[in-house]
């Protein structure tokens, strides 16, 4: 009987982790797995500044939908997602150096090397801008460690 329970035990929390890890996502994912908050990623290429995309006009990109101003914008997503879609999964740039997944303001933003980078609001981007390269060599660095884990995970006190 104690090995029976024992093996529930394994198997329930085996269960939990692995629905623990199930819900962590690489991309920073709003209401209804919306990226960037709906704004559109191609924008601040194109226009350099953050403009909101419409349910009109979406396409789907590592386990994210995210939303454009015009079919044209849309359609050079599709073509080279990699290239528009921002840096450590949409979530904030200096969070990441920080070894956090925080969420962002999209109109925070910054391109560099033809990368987008977000933050979580203006104020933190005036301290990520205080150093970019190396906030961006810390955050690379710190991303391959916490891509793969959860917010919650990230986020809570040490």
């Amino acid at each position: 009987m104690k090995v029976l329970n024992a093996l529930k035990l394994a198997g329930l929390a085996g269960s939990l982790l692995f629905s623990s890890l199930s819900f962590a996502s690489a991309v920073n994912l709003g209401e209804n797995d919306v990226a960037i908050h709906g704004y559109d990623p191609v924008a601040y290429f194109v226009k350099h500044k953050a403009v909101e995309g419409s349910a009109k006009y979406t396409a789907t990109y590592d386990g994210a939908i995210y939303r454009f101003s015009s079919a044209k914008n849309r359609d050079l997503f599709k073509a080279d997602a990699e290239h528009y879609a921002p840096q450590f999964g949409g979530y904030c740039a200096m969070g990441v150096a920080l070894n956090k997944k925080l969420d962002v303001d999209p109109d925070a933003f910054y391109i560099k090397d033809d990368k987008l980078y977000l933050n979580l609001n203006k104020a933190v981007q005036k301290k990520w801008m205080e150093d970019v390269p190396g906030n961006l060599k810390t955050a690379y660095r710190v991303w391959d460690g916490i891509e793969s884990l959860s917010v919650e995970a990230t986020n809570a006190e040490d």
